[in-house]
């Protein structure tokens, strides 16, 4: 399967933090990155993946961090003034395969998704939500039975919130690359790559599906308070949260 991970950006929500160092870069434990534990996880987990780790912000430091993780950069030169869109653009060959997972570089997920979900493969395409998580200020996800709706930080009324991980088979892959290479060619460089799946959605009648992991541990490490849960995560400190339903019950 191969694994296209976005990390270029700088961080600016974690600012001063992020002044030398990418976010990705945070440790979890002594020995342990953001981005090295998501690449050692899932190289547990799927041995013969290919990993794509699309750099910009600080992009020396993360090659020199993963560079016995057996990986493959792609550089985004424009980081600091594009959307994630143009960091996929870049990346767009390797949505030619037949199973692709885009993940944030950012995101911390309890080893068991891993396991179970994150290097599965897939026969049609899915985006991860957690209906047990809404906080203010996050992209949601509105549904209407098995599928997607729209995908927005703009929503009154949401199912859950979005985890940042999208897994494609190799016709939605397609079908992706297609779409982002006519924001590029229409000169929309600002934008989320998911807002090429929404108009897919809205353009294309695209039938997009979604998975609920509210059953499980992930944070978005965009504040200290999120490092910290990340750590925790890390760490296997947390309950699971399979477990506390079932004693509620």
């Amino acid at each position: 399967m191969t694994y296209i991970i976005l990390a270029a950006g700088q961080g600016t929500k974690l600012q001063p933090l992020t002044l030398r160092y990418a976010k990705t870069q945070y440790k979890l434990d002594t020995n342990t990155t953001l981005l090295q534990r998501m690449v050692r996880l899932i190289r547990k987990y799927d041995k013969y993946a290919e990993i794509i780790v699309v750099v910009g912000y600080k992009k020396e430091n993360i090659r020199k961090e993963l560079e016995s993780e057996n990986v493959k950069f792609i550089t985004n030169p424009f980081y600091a003034v594009t959307g994630s869109v143009v960091s996929l653009w870049f990346a767009r060959d390797y949505l030619e395969r037949e199973n692709v997972t885009v993940i944030n570089g950012d995101i911390v997920f309890e080893e068991k998704l891993f396991e179970q979900h994150i290097c599965q493969n897939v026969d049609k395409p899915f985006v991860y939500l957690d209906s047990s998580k809404k906080q203010a200020d996050k992209w949601y996800i509105q549904t209407k039975n098995e599928q997607v709706l729209v995908l927005s930080k703009q929503l009154d009324k949401y199912f859950g919130e979005y985890c940042h991980l999208v897994k494609l088979d190799a016709v939605s892959s397609r079908l992706l690359k297609n779409e982002v290479m006519c924001m590029i060619d229409e000169e929309i460089y600002d934008q989320y790559f998911e807002i090429a799946l929404v108009q897919m959605i809205f353009s294309h009648n695209f039938a997009l599906y979604y998975m609920d992991m509210h059953e499980y541990y992930w944070t978005e490490v965009e504040s200290v308070n999120d490092l910290h849960e990340a750590q925790e995560i890390h760490k296997g400190m947390l309950t699971s949260k399979k477990m506390i339903a079932q004693e509620k019950n």
